[in-house]
């Protein structure tokens, strides 16, 4: 993964451009002091016209600066953003499932959005302001230091005192973090509970229950989020303060040599201005050390995310592209965890166009059989071969661009019929659409739907029943025209004339295909090459979200 506070690209001028706009502010609020001051003393107007002009320079300069820093920090940190979401994606996709499954889907869907977004925000909401604030608080140093030394020395020591209190604002921030990202990822999963299982909830009329949870676990997550907020208004408070002392310093400072006669009053004002000035640019650090802070959190929760060693090895760049691919597993084991062996050693050779149905008891490892099938896992001990390669010389999408795999529960987003298959093969055209929904025993309910491939699909639009939905996934298996078929348990919730009837219809599309179907009890045989029956000696339990039954 890329370093957290590196910088990216045109972040840097970003910040110079930032620190310039906020240097304008400053010496706009100076030099109208200054301006202010000599006026009173009713000069020449032709003595003025050079303070007017950099009265008007600062105030054009100000937000044209800002606009130019905002499109190029924003450009950079968007850009930033689709650099790290890809490499996050990527490294996620050997971890898929053996290593993700272990872990809750709302911790997942908050690791790859939320902890991404704050990480990323860090470029915008910390690298940039933190950079402005340097620019302009060294301009300010140097511009006093130039007038009178002892106001430089001032402004030096201010800017120092706004960097402790953001030292103070991050311990409190990091304290309230942990609080809120352990609310948060209980937020996400009750609402993932909720929402992935709405027609379930409303049948057992648990609805009113879990929603009264999500508001409980809502609202703690706001008070989280608010003692997390009292050490952003320590630091506005104090950088408030601070302003307010720098004043009054600054004021003592120059009383001396004005009153000597050794400083005009109007370079006194301007001095005694920039304090008050800088106490703008010094009120961001709390926010900018803040979203330091939560970007370091959510980088630790990223990284213990995809920092796992994954399950499968990615290192070669070939790829196999057979149309009717030769299987064969040799004296193979395998395992989600590493510490015991899902899988006893087995000896497997899948013909191009066979028909396999593998049973057993659960725990006999049936579905380790499909994940290692599918390279979801790598052998712990002997081999797997594909046309005569081992699979671990072969680049990990070139496998598993060999395979369909359809579990028990098909997921469907909401959307249209046409976008769901599409997932599977997005060159696919209509025409292989419909087909492969007919083959899928679809036909009739294809027929029926008011705008055909363009009916939309999800909860409250139009829903599937069991077997609608394992048809579905039969169909998008369909489509993606690989060569291997794997099932899981894929008609397991159905009543048996309805699984009869869904795989019937598979085995009549998938002539030339080779189906593997796991299914901890005989069904629909006579359909099948072969039956293959797992030692029924339970494995050690998977762990929680992966596997069916074995």
């Amino acid at each position: 993964m890329k370093p957290l506070l590196q910088p990216a690209r045109r972040i840097v001028p970003a910040g110079v451009l930032g620190g310039i706009a906020v240097a304008c502010g400053v010496f706009l609020t100076a030099t109208s002091g200054w301006l202010i001051v000599q006026a009173s003393t009713r000069p020449v107007i032709l003595t003025l016209l050079t303070a007017v002009v950099g009265v008007r320079t600062f105030g054009i300069g100000r937000p044209v600066f800002r606009y130019w820093e905002r499109v190029i920090s924003h450009d950079g940190a968007l850009r930033d953003l689709a650099e790290r979401r890809t490499e996050t994606y990527r490294s996620l996709i050997p971890l898929t499932p053996a290593r993700l499954g272990r872990r809750r889907r709302a911790d997942l869907l908050t690791g790859v959005v939320r902890d991404l977004d704050d990480e990323v925000d860090v470029q915008v909401r910390s690298l940039v302001p933190l950079i402005a604030t340097l620019v302009a608080s060294v301009l300010a140093i140097v511009v006093a230091f130039v007038l009178l030394p002892v106001a430089g020395a001032v402004v030096a020591v201010l800017a120092l005192c706004a960097v402790a209190l953001g030292v103070v604002d991050g311990a409190l921030e990091r304290r309230g973090q942990r609080d809120v990202l352990a609310a948060r990822g209980e937020v996400q999963r009750i609402a993932h509970l909720y929402a992935a299982n709405t027609v379930e909830l409303q049948a057992i009329h648990a609805v009113d229950d879990l929603a009264r949870q999500l508001a409980e676990a809502q609202a703690a997550a706001e008070r989280a989020a608010r003692r997390q907020v009292l050490g952003r208004a320590v630091g506005l408070g104090g950088s408030l303060l601070l302003t307010g002392l720098g004043v009054g310093v600054m004021a003592y400072a120059v009383s001396g040599p004005l009153g000597a006669g050794a400083l005009a009053a109007p370079v006194a004002a301007l001095l005694v201005f920039l304090p008050l000035a800088l106490g703008d640019v010094l009120g961001l650090v709390p926010d900018a050390v803040g979203a330091l802070v939560r970007a370091r959190v959510a980088r630790r929760r990223l990284v213990g995310l995809v920092d796992q060693e994954p399950a499968v090895a990615d290192v070669a760049r070939e790829r196999l592209t057979p149309a009717a691919p030769t299987l064969r597993l040799v004296d193979a084991t395998a395992s989600w965890t590493g510490a015991a062996e899902h899988l006893p050693p087995t000896t497997l050779t899948l013909a191009p166009g066979e028909k396999v149905l593998v049973t057993g008891a659960n725990g006999s490892g049936k579905s380790t059989l499909l994940a290692l099938l599918a390279r979801q896992l790598d052998p712990s001990a002997g081999r797997y071969e594909v046309d005569g390669r081992d699979v671990r010389t072969v680049s990990l999408a070139g496998i598993r661009d060999l395979m369909a795999v359809v579990d028990d529960d098909p997921h469907l987003f909401n959307g249209t019929v046409r976008a769901n298959l599409l997932l599977a093969q997005p060159d696919a055209t209509d025409r292989e659409l419909d087909a492969a929904l007919v083959h899928a025993g679809l036909g009739r309910w294809l027929a029926g739907l008011p705008d055909g491939l363009d009916t939309q699909l999800g909860t409250g639009v139009r829903g599937l029943s069991g077997g609608e939905r394992a048809r579905f996934g039969i169909a998008r298996a369909l489509v993606s025209g690989r060569p291997v078929v794997l099932l899981d348990e894929p008609v397991a919730h159905l009543d048996r004339p309805t699984a009869t009837a869904v795989l019937g219809d598979l085995m009549a599309s998938a002539d030339r295909r080779t189906v593997v179907l796991v299914s901890h009890q005989p069904v629909l045989t006579e359909a099948f090459d072969r039956v293959v029956a797992l030692d029924a000696s339970p494995a050690p339990p998977l762990p929680s979200s992966i596997g069916g039954s074995s």
